[in-house]
């Protein structure tokens, strides 16, 4: 899937370490996956902290004589898709400051839902704004707070936040992480070996960072749960009483690597299991089964294993398109999908072919695969979606559009079909995706499938991007 659904981003944090902004920076490229609009690290020697941000890919960013000038073994590190906040520089985090708390930066993985009132209020009382990101509100009210440790300061601040949040602080000497109540947002834990059998801590959205810097999971980060670690060890202490937890579950649908543990559970076993299920619930007469890479492929996987159908990964991607590109004219028709994908014409000739993809969201890229596994030779097209229907946009750091644009959320499935053009068009049910991710405890955000929102609404524009009246 591509071109329909982003998450907000990614963070890593790492205490203990020599190497600690190199270790940042492997780690955020393992999760460049969450974000490639902009990346920034943030070290800290003990007494000074220093970032570097811009906009761009990770690698692009942080050559080998920007990492040297991050010196310390305290960093955090962020790579970015904006869903609050222009695309703009000055939106890249981690954000720095200096205030009556010291030197301190944060970066955080989310939307803060309440983010427009407390700026308002900020605003009011002399704050000055450099930026849209709603990230920022979270250093002025640490920096607004009367509590004299930083610490304090940071409960008080994230007692007042509404949303979703997976947030990593640097102070000079320490790193604080949290996760909002309702835990929205995964955090992960890890420990690896220093030099002189020490250890080092790393926190990061998904395990896929620890295996690229060799660094054991240990658990997640909880919900409603402040992790401080400084020289005086690691303390944990929940800030915030317990919430309904609502773990997005898009994360398991599409967002994260399959080579991941989130929230607790492998991605790669809940996309399979959401294949299979998916091809119980409804199959297909068909030839293929073939995916929509890449966040298609387990699903796809698990679909042929269960239906004893060939799986034939008959559509190839190119990971290598740029931001940029020169676009021919309208005569090359739908250009922007043949970029990214191409055919393998002599599996899909002639077959009847079972196209599994992760969703379909305003419909327009999943009418143009379609088209072009037709063009390619197939004598029929059925498409599998291994979720239910889109009809709600998502307010906790998953860019959706508006309900008014969610195809799903206004027509019929038959619609759709004809829409997409189609043979038969399937989803995988409620039940299926709770089933999927094994989600015995309800713990699970389903709202952009059901409508039903695990928060209060806190602003006009939100009622309409959900299609309620204000």
């Amino acid at each position: 899937m591509f071109d329909k659904l982003h998450e907000e981003c990614g963070v890593v944090a790492v205490y203990g370490h020599p190497d600690a902004a190199n270790l940042s920076y492997l780690s955020l490229y393992a999760m460049q996956h969450r974000g490639q609009e902009s990346a920034g690290i943030s070290s800290s020697n003990g007494h000074d902290i220093k970032t570097v941000k811009a906009m761009g890919v990770v690698a692009d960013i942080f050559k080998e004589e920007v990492i040297q000038g991050l010196a310390g073994q305290l960093a955090i590190g962020h790579t970015r898709y904006s869903t609050a906040g222009d695309t703009v520089e000055r939106n890249a985090q981690p954000f720095s400051v200096i205030c009556n708390k010291g030197r301190i930066a944060v970066a955080h993985n989310g939307n803060i839902t309440n983010a427009q009132e407390l700026r308002a209020e900020l605003e009011a009382q002399g704050a000055i704004f450099q930026a849209s990101s709603d990230t920022e509100v979270i250093l002025h009210l640490v920096a607004h707070s009367r509590e004299k440790t930083l610490a304090r300061a940071l409960r008080e601040a994230l007692l007042r936040l509404e949303g979703a949040f997976s947030l990593v602080f640097l102070a000079e000497d320490r790193i604080i992480v949290a996760r909002d109540p309702h835990g929205f947002r995964p955090l992960a834990m890890g420990q690896l070996e220093n030099q002189g059998g020490k250890h080092a801590y790393v926190f990061a959205s998904e395990t896929c960072a620890f295996d690229l810097i060799t660094a054991v999971y240990m658990n997640d980060v909880q919900p409603g749960e402040m992790v401080i670690v400084g020289p005086e060890g690691m303390t944990r202490e929940r800030y915030a009483p317990v919430a309904s937890v609502a773990q997005c579950v898009f994360e398991h649908v599409y967002f994260a690597r399959p080579d991941s543990i989130v929230f607790g559970r492998p991605v790669q076993s809940s996309r399979e299991m959401m294949g299979r299920l998916l091809a119980r619930e409804a199959p297909a007469p068909a030839d293929l089964v073939v995916p929509v890479p890449d966040s298609g492929n387990s699903a796809a996987l698990g679909y042929a294993s269960e239906s004893g159908l060939e799986y034939r990964q008959a559509l190839i991607r190119n990971h290598y398109v740029g931001r940029t590109f020169i676009e021919p004219k309208q005569s090359i028709r739908d250009f922007g999908v043949k970029l990214k994908l191409n055919p393998i014409r002599s599996l899909l000739e002639g077959k009847s072919v079972v196209l599994v993809d992760d969703s379909i969201v305003r419909g327009t890229t999943s009418r143009k695969i379609v088209r072009m596994v037709r063009q390619a030779g197939a004598r029929e097209v059925h498409l599998r979606i291994s979720c239910p229907p889109t009809v709600s946009p998502c307010f906790y750091g998953v860019d959706t559009p508006e309900k008014s644009q969610l195809i799903a959320a206004n027509n019929t499935i038959e619609y759709v079909r004809k829409y997409v053009e189609a043979d038969s068009l399937a989803y995988l049910s409620q039940e299926g995706l709770s089933r999927a991710v094994d989600d015995t405890k309800n713990s699970y955000c389903y709202a952009c499938y059901t409508g039903n929102y695990p928060t209060s609404f806190f602003s006009v524009d939100m009622l309409i991007k959900a299609g309620k009246k204000a």
